[in-house]
């Protein structure tokens, strides 16, 4: 999985795999998924994410060790 941020847009893009996208659908005004040929979701973006979400808290709770690891690194 992997999550950006883009400030200037202030979009939120979460990628859940590496799947080739086949289609993308609106889920609201502001919300975008994609999704591959399976129909399985590939990625969402989210416009306007702050007034959407509290990406302000953003928290993300992993694999202990890996935490441990992320920790050691930072």
């Amino acid at each position: 999985m992997d999550i950006k941020y883009f400030k200037d847009t202030d979009t939120l893009y979460i990628v859940f795999n590496k799947n080739k996208v086949f289609d993308t659908i609106d889920v609201s005004k502001n919300v975008l998924a994609d999704l591959d040929a399976k129909g399985r979701i590939v990625s969402l973006t989210i416009e306007h994410s702050k007034e959407q979400t509290n990406i302000s808290n953003f928290s993300v709770d992993i694999n202990p060790e890996i935490s441990k690891k992320v920790l050691e690194f930072a």
